[in-house]
């Protein structure tokens, strides 16, 4: 089982949602990055994640010298087709595996995704991507 796998049931059963999770070395630190469907995340939320996770973490003989919970930012990445969903119309900067017309790197707005699929308006233009294709994908924050 994958520490994301281990992870995810637990902060979801918080009412949160696991973003991503972030490892140094093995042992070293531990980043996790969590978010809320209602608001932002708060310091206090943060403290209440890390103070269970501590605890599962430690149940589970899973080594970290250092946990660390937080937000994922106005620039958030998006992993899951849930993710995507959720931010349709808005912009979005991905980077892919293998080039589409001899370029990996995109920015747009998401306006459509399918199963297997997302549609970015380049400029005026459609451009549809697989999604397995994702290298990275991250919001563009409205500042």
């Amino acid at each position: 089982m994958s520490l994301f796998e281990l992870l995810e049931p637990t902060i979801m059963g918080m009412g949160y949602e696991l973003v991503d999770i972030e490892q140094s070395a093995p042992g070293r630190l531990l980043r996790v990055f969590v978010d809320k469907k209602e608001g932002s995340i708060t310091l206090d939320d943060c403290v209440a994640i890390s103070n269970h996770l501590s605890q599962l973490l430690a149940v589970e003989n899973i080594d970290y010298n250092r946990l660390e919970v937080s937000s994922p930012g106005l620039d958030r990445s998006l992993k899951k087709r849930a993710d995507f969903i959720r931010f349709a119309g808005e912009s979005i900067r991905i980077r892919l595996r293998i080039a589409l017309q001899g370029q990996r790197n995109f920015v747009g707005t998401l306006t459509e995704v399918g199963n297997d699929t997302l549609t970015l308006d380049i400029d005026g233009k459609s451009l549809q991507f697989e999604l397995e294709n994702l290298e990275k994908a991250r919001l563009i924050p409205k500042l």
